[in-house]
């Protein structure tokens, strides 16, 4: 049998007390350990911002820092694309092998830590079902509307 911890509320006073302290206390650092470049640094703040602060630990930290440094890296890889196309010469160019490489790698410690969009919005087919393709009222079909499910 499986059993899961349920989320505290987040509407409740405890939850308020929280967010103040986790405010209180600013943005978090990496620890001292783990260098971040200046190119990484946007990155890591978004990232910090996916989930409480009180819910990061030293471990999730470092793989953080990881993420950051492999979407910094993605961007710098982009821009070299960018300018020398995806094929050079006759081979597929090596920074377009990096970039699918590190995408995968920033996909799998989303998931580890827990910041991408199922983890913070929940299933795309639980959510999608509170919608629906309605006829619109013009008979035109072409255009697809909105209309809750019941």
């Amino acid at each position: 049998m499986k059993t899961t911890t349920r989320r505290p509320r987040s509407d409740s006073a405890n939850a308020a007390i929280q967010a103040a302290q986790n405010v209180a206390l600013g943005p978090l650092e990496p620890p001292p350990y783990v260098t971040l470049r200046s190119q990484d640094k946007p990155f890591w703040q978004a990232i910090m911002k996916a989930r409480p602060r009180h819910t990061w630990d030293d471990a999730d930290l470092v793989t953080a820092a990881t993420l950051a440094r492999a979407q910094a890296d993605i961007l710098m890889l982009q821009e070299r694309i960018d300018v020398e196309g995806y094929i050079v010469g006759e081979k597929i160019n090596p920074a377009a092998q990096m970039v699918e490489t590190l995408s995968k790698r920033v996909t799998s410690l989303s998931r580890l830590l827990h910041t991408h969009a199922e983890a913070k919005l929940g299933r795309a087919r639980d959510n999608g079902k509170t919608l629906a393709i309605e006829p619109p009222q013009d008979d035109d079909d072409l255009i697809p509307t909105l209309r809750r499910v019941k």
